[in-house]
């Protein structure tokens, strides 16, 4: 029944129209995809640089203090404890680049993702169709992800951006949309009411009321980007997602549990801190 079946059904030749893209690509967008490299590339040096100039004791009180200062006295107690805990682990420099990764990721993808959100939500046949790429995005393996990163990026921190933006960006493409669709139309009708203009009406009335709802996304976009820390060290991207690897591949308990920890008190570090800074 198999052998009938394959022989009325052959095999759609997917993989080698994929194949045939990606050398498409290569051969034809090459000057592209080595300007984006060697921009990220710049980017996440300095990035490292910057927040490696000042001792990591005093580093540790300003965070603590910023952390006072926009949420409350809790989580800079928090940032101070935990910080101060990573680098009594000696996991400081590894913090540093997985904070440069993060960082990074999400302000591309906030840059990307929140224009596209806004014309998403003026344009319901856009919407149709950037959903269910949206979905696709979001379904599929973060692993997958590596492959064309590699392919594109060779190995480093910047396929690790790379695949990092792509599988965290969905949540703020979507929260923005939602956020907006959202707003009371009485506010919208009153707005228009008053003459304003399509920018007019977005900037003083739709985006400061769905502001939370995009700053939720955003908060997302940021957990996901801290999950794909551990995956993105297997195409060579440093941080603390190396030390998890590396216990997983020489079996060291001991190290890999303090590898997760960080990430935990990282993780936790930026969900309170974009919350707070929401409320």
């Amino acid at each position: 029944m198999d052998k009938e079946e394959g022989a009325l059904f052959p095999k759609i030749p997917l993989d080698e129209w994929i194949e045939s893209l990606v050398d498409f690509l290569k051969e034809y967008l090459k000057v592209v995809f080595d300007g984006v490299s060697t921009f990220l590339e710049f980017l996440t040096e300095n990035f490292v640089t910057a927040l490696e100039f000042l001792p990591a004791i005093a580093l540790i009180v300003i965070i603590a203090l910023l952390a006072w200062w926009a949420v409350n006295w809790k989580l800079g107690l928090f940032a101070l404890i935990g910080l101060a805990f990573i680098n009594n682990l000696g996991y400081w420099p590894e913090l540093m680049e997985t904070v440069s990764l993060v960082v990074i990721s999400v302000i591309i993808s906030m840059i990307i993702g929140v224009p596209i959100g806004i014309w998403m939500s003026q344009k319901s046949s856009l919407q149709t169709i950037i959903t269910p790429i949206l979905d696709f995005m979001q379904t599929m393996p973060a692993f997958v992800y590596l492959i064309p990163a590699v392919v594109f990026f060779s190995l480093g921190m910047v396929p690790g951006v790379v695949a990092t933006i792509i599988f965290s960006m969905p949540p703020t493409v979507r929260m923005t949309n939602l956020g907006i669709r959202q707003v009371d139309a009485e506010l919208i009708e009153a707005a228009d009411a008053f003459g304003s203009t399509t920018g007019q009406r977005l900037a003083k009335v739709q985006i400061p009321l769905a502001q939370p709802t995009i700053m939720a996304g955003i908060n997302q976009t940021i957990m996901l980007s801290l999950s794909m820390v551990v995956i993105a060290s297997m195409v060579g991207a440093p941080g603390l997602g190396t030390v998890v690897y590396r216990a997983i591949t020489q079996v060291t308990v001991g190290v890999g549990f303090e590898g997760g920890i960080c990430l935990v008190i990282l993780a936790m570090l930026l969900d309170r801190f974009t919350q707070g800074i929401n409320k």
